[in-house]
């Protein structure tokens, strides 16, 4: 009896040794498929050259969609208060609505005071003829106000039903805004995220060429920007005082970091610092780089002059502030803080100069 359990509780040697060395096999293979992928084989790590192409790209596609953010928020603000002004404008409608309700009510209490009776029949049963006719009088004009509050109130019911739809229209168009808000930011967010996990992977000599690819690195722009704590002498071949304001302001911002979707005063996007320096020249310039391009009036490349606005890339998602001998202010992207850069660095795709 022993013998036999004993058989039972302890799996014959070579059981066991397949067991290890399956074990064994399945460990390696799944190794295998963690470290170096499917095929079997590690993925090659990209050439510095290579990673610095792919993080600029993917810093492209960050600020396309940041300049997407922009318009999304802008379309959410704009829709956010056009519904508070909306909804105060229904408070005061309903307040009037409900004034004109008891107004009504008052009418229809005098009247039903005064009894059903045939006004004739009313005289001639009324002791004081003289009162009665005062008071008849008295519910003509009643009678009269009724029917005036009454056309009144039919004319506030019907605005305040019109200005309640437009309110749920202007809802509508808010939550839709809300809902492109959110899938711009989810976007720029997983770009950046791609972006700065590529920059990891690079040496600190390698991502410093990526960061000097943009202008001046952190350290001069900051340099620069405390030089710029004296007002600044006129700026040499500006067309106007509010161009050469604009440039005054975009040189104060030198060194402030780049964050997308900021316009000031503390970080900028590349729209954002465009729009903020014009404003503090007076101008109103629209919040995106593809309404930008329209604000103001076209000028050649061989034409610019300190204050013009310069495009960049096919889909127009970068601007700068033209300084002057080929080169601008700008907000790079994040990581890279307002600069100088020479225009040349990109793809030139159009300049305006905003009036």
């Amino acid at each position: 009896m022993t013998a036999a359990v004993a058989s039972h509780s302890r799996p014959p040697r070579s059981r066991v040794t397949v067991s290890r060395a399956a074990c064994t096999v399945a460990l390696a293979s799944a190794a295998s498929v963690s470290l170096f992928g499917e095929t079997g084989y590690a993925q090659p790590r990209p050439t510095p050259a290579e990673a610095r192409a792919r993080v600029e790209a993917l810093y492209r596609q960050a600020e396309q969609a940041t300049e997407q953010y922009d318009g999304a928020k802008q379309q959410a603000d704009a829709a956010q208060a056009a519904l508070n002004g909306l909804q105060d404008e229904l408070a005061r409608k309903a307040a009037a609505l409900n004034a004109t309700r008891d107004a009504l009510g008052t009418v229809a209490a005098a009247q039903y005071r005064a009894g059903s009776l045939d006004p004739t029949l009313q005289l001639a049963l009324s002791s004081a003829p003289g009162t009665y006719l005062e008071q008849a009088g008295m519910l003509d004009q009643l009678g009269n106000r009724q029917e005036s509050a009454l056309a009144r109130l039919t004319a506030q019911q019907r605005d305040v039903a019109q200005t309640r739809a437009e309110a749920a229209g202007r809802l509508d168009a808010l939550r839709a805004a809300q809902s492109r808000l959110a899938a711009r930011k989810q976007t720029v967010q997983r770009t950046l995220a791609q972006a700065q996990a590529l920059l990891a992977q690079l040496s600190p000599a390698d991502r410093a060429a990526v960061d000097a690819s943009d202008g001046p690195g952190t350290g001069q722009a900051a340099a620069n920007r405390s030089t710029l704590r004296t007002p600044l002498p006129a700026t040499p071949g500006a067309p106007s005082a509010r161009a050469a304001e604009a440039v005054a302001f975009a040189y104060r911002a030198l060194g402030l970091p780049y964050v997308w979707g900021a316009t000031g005063p503390n970080a900028y996007d590349c729209s954002g610092l465009t729009q903020a320096a014009w404003r503090a020249a007076g101008v109103s310039l629209p919040r995106t780089t593809y309404t930008q391009i329209n604000a103001g009036t076209r000028v050649p490349e061989s034409e610019l002059r300190p204050g013009d606005l310069v495009f960049f890339y096919s889909g127009v998602s970068h601007v700068g502030i033209y300084i002057g001998n080929g080169e601008m202010i700008h907000a790079p992207h994040p990581g890279a803080p307002v600069r100088i850069a020479p225009i040349a660095q990109m793809p030139f795709a159009g300049a305006t100069r905003p009036a």
